[in-house]
């Protein structure tokens, strides 16, 4: 575990916790002292984090459960948006049901708790934003992936503009933009590991640590930036 400074003490939201990158996440930031949130659409059971239920394309939802993290934990000091769903369907077969799904889990879903945990970072001038994005919001995604790679192009300038208003409160934000990590969402993908330059899958861990680094102190300088974590599978 990658091992930071400035995150002992500090309230720190993860959504999409339950399992995966996401629970990852969760884990190494409590890991480094954070008291940590878990949101999912179940609440997550980790040891030591608090899980909320949350559909986070809700916005009352999202207010709740941001209402009883202030409440049990105190003001959000870090803020990982991870929530997400990857449905690989043609975009001829892409109905508009299931872009609009898409869109309000991966991208409102992102404004929604960005919105709601912002006011308290600059009312704290401190903060660490942190976008899940994906290669596929790059260059438009290696399957049949339209209304994803939409929505995670939405999510990482989402983090730019964040950052472009925020920066003078103290606040950073940031996006990473990994691919094929080995999780239960590219079971559907896993022929394309002969594409990737390192010759293997990418570990939760990974991203995990990448995460962490960017919600501490060493990462204070460091706002508006997208980070590739893909083992050379999208160089640009």
């Amino acid at each position: 575990m990658i091992r930071v400074d400035g995150l002992d003490g500090r309230v720190a939201v993860v959504t999409g916790a339950g399992r995966g990158i996401g629970k990852a996440i969760a884990e190494m930031l409590a890991g480094n002292g954070a008291k940590v949130a878990a949101l999912d659409l179940e609440a997550p059971n980790h040891p030591g984090i608090l899980g909320i239920a949350c559909d986070v394309s809700s916005e009352a939802a999202v207010n709740a459960a941001f209402d009883r993290v202030e409440a049990e934990l105190g003001t959000t000091s870090v803020l990982v948006l991870n929530a997400g769903i990857f449905p690989i369907v043609p975009f001829e077969e892409t109905t508009t049901e299931l872009w609009n799904r898409t869109l309000a889990i991966n991208l409102t879903g992102a404004f929604l708790a960005a919105r709601r945990a912002l006011p308290g970072m600059r009312a704290q001038k401190y903060g660490r934003v942190i976008g899940i994005g994906s290669s596929a919001g790059k260059a438009g995604g290696a399957r049949s992936v339209a209304a994803y790679a939409a929505s995670k192009a939405g999510v990482m300038t989402l983090m730019k503009s964040i950052a472009n208003e925020y920066a003078k409160d103290g606040i950073t934000a940031n996006a990473l933009a990994p691919a094929l990590i080995d999780t239960e969402m590219i079971a559907n993908t896993r022929d394309l590991v002969s594409r990737i330059p390192v010759g293997r899958f990418g570990r939760v861990d990974e991203v995990a640590a990448l995460v962490t680094f960017l919600a501490s102190e060493h990462a204070g300088y460091i706002t508006g930036e997208v980070t590739d974590i893909n083992g050379g599978f999208l160089v640009d």
